[in-house]
């Protein structure tokens, strides 16, 4: 047919028309994401989206920091008992962490338990420094296991994946890292599946959601910082076949942990029939990226989106889930085996819900202790923690200042009071005040001289009412500062 044939442009003109209508329909990609699924024994790829673009890789870093610090273990380097100090470069670290001050003395074994299930930065440099002297002399020897293991697209400059320059990874080198884990570290592969950790009173549960949700869970590590979004390394095993799932990029700890159980469900299904499935390969054999690893800043803290650089993640369902974000996309897969079990329930579904129950792993500071020592340890944690808030006052209202240039003293102890319950009794004190110089006072004179001796300049008619107009200025202003203090302090990340 002509090309200039009145059918071939009538066709040619719906093909048009039919375009530029899919492209309205078609949905807007909201971000960048890289996805990957690989079999744990083989590296079989299985599903890979963007898996060798550059990435961020937040606290997923800390999976290098395990690597090399259990390689030292067990080459007998260095003990699983053996005590390392907190620095004061350790101590300044930003949260998420223990919050350990400088000087405080604890064993390689809970720095691991620390750092793997709160993603504790201190810890991880407590690590580096304990085994590498520095966190240059320990960012030197994770480059030379990311090398010596495959990892073409990765370097690191510190142990923990806090912001920084030059601090790059890929979906592919996250799995390669993760067989290693798996291939070369089975005795102590435990570290990176423990449910939660108890530290005197608090106990925390591991950020990644999978673990005592999704069925067969048993690894690995979650990190998030403003320019990568939510990673999130998974493994799971079902009928003997273990998969790992690598997330880069999601919009909340949620979406990461649905999109993960997504993979790992898909790749399970897939497995009898992957006879059908083209050949992707293997994850040493894919193809690395030459570009800059995007940044997602602006989507993920930017406008009101004010997250702290942390992977302690509050956010416990995706927001965009009911405007159909990532979970949107579930109904889509029937979440068979083999199409013979019957369907589980949405990944959102199954992952909201609470942990299976277990019994948090108890973690403490100083030598290692077992049995009747370990459990008077924990006790003195806990009784730290009880008694912590009494004392808590005056370091509040000497920290704020710290934190927020514009507080004065007394401003300072006016933020105390609306942060933390404990310190609603220095709030009260002008009331306390006012109801002493009211006719309360009289008492006191009569039964009680040596004491309301102090008292005697207080005039019992005229000043109760001079001495209440000022107690009550102070009231307003201070009601007033909190407020637009806490306001000013809430964008912090």
């Amino acid at each position: 047919m002509h090309f200039h044939h009145p059918l071939f442009r009538k066709s040619s003109l719906v093909w048009l028309v039919l375009a530029a209508a899919l492209a309205v329909v078609a949905p807007r990609v909201v971000h960048a994401e890289a996805l990957l699924v690989v079999e744990a024994d083989t590296g079989k790829v299985l599903q890979a989206e963007n898996a060798t673009y550059p990435w961020y890789p937040a606290s997923v870093t800390k999976l290098m920091t395990a690597y090399v610090t259990l390689r030292a273990v067990k080459d007998g380097r260095i003990s699983l008992d053996s005590l390392l100090t907190v620095s004061p470069v350790a101590a300044a670290q930003s949260p998420s962490k223990m919050g350990f001050r400088p000087g405080t003395q604890v064993t390689v074994d809970n720095a691991l338990k620390m750092m793997l299930v709160k993603s504790a930065n201190d810890m991880a440099v407590v690590l580096a420094e304990g085994i590498g002297g520095s966190i240059d002399g320990f960012s030197a020897q994770m480059n030379q296991a990311a090398h010596r293991l495959g990892m073409m697209q990765t370097n690191y400059v510190n142990p923990n994946g806090l912001p920084a320059e030059g601090q790059i990874t890929s979906a592919r080198d996250l799995a390669i890292l993760a067989r290693a884990i798996i291939r070369d570290l089975p005795e102590y592969e435990y570290f990176v599946h423990i449910p939660s950790i108890r530290f005197g009173r608090r106990v925390t549960q591991n950020f990644n959601r999978l673990i005592g949700r999704y069925p067969g869970a048993d690894g690995f590590k979650t990190g998030f910082i403003c320019a990568s979004g939510y990673n999130l390394v998974a493994s799971a095993t079902r009928n003997g076949k273990r998969l790992i799932a690598v997330v880069l990029g999601a919009s909340s700890g949620q979406a990461r942990a649905v999109k993960a159980a997504q993979l790992l469900e898909r790749g399970f299904a897939n497995n009898t029939l992957s006879w059908l499935r083209p050949s992707l390969g293997t994850v040493d054999s894919l193809m690395p990226i030459d570009a800059s690893p995007p940044n997602l800043r602006d989507e993920m803290c930017g406008g009101k989106r004010k997250r702290p650089a942390s992977d302690e993640d509050e956010d416990t369902i995706a927001s965009n889930a009911a405007a159909g974000g990532p979970s949107s996309g579930e109904t889509a897969i029937t979440f068979f085996t083999a199409g013979l079990q019957p369907p589980m329930a949405k990944p959102s579904e199954l992952l909201a819900g609470a942990p299976a129950a277990s019994e948090p792993v108890p973690v403490y500071t100083g030598p290692t202790k077992t049995g009747a020592a370990l459990i008077a340890a924990v006790a003195v944690d806990a009784q730290k923690q009880t008694v912590r808030p009494r004392g808590k006052k005056s370091r509040v209202a000497t920290k704020k200042p710290d934190t927020a240039a514009e507080d004065t003293g007394k401003d300072a102890r006016k933020n105390a009071r609306s942060d933390t319950k404990s310190d609603t009794k220095p709030a009260a004190k002008p009331a306390a005040v006012r109801h002493a110089n009211a006719k309360p006072a009289a008492a006191p004179k009569a039964g009680e001289k040596p004491v309301a001796a102090g008292d005697k300049p207080v005039a019992k008619p005229a000043k109760p009412k001079a001495a209440a107009k000022p107690a009550i200025k102070p009231k307003s202003t201070s009601e007033a500062k909190p407020a637009d203090q806490k306001t000013a302090a809430a964008p912090r990340s």
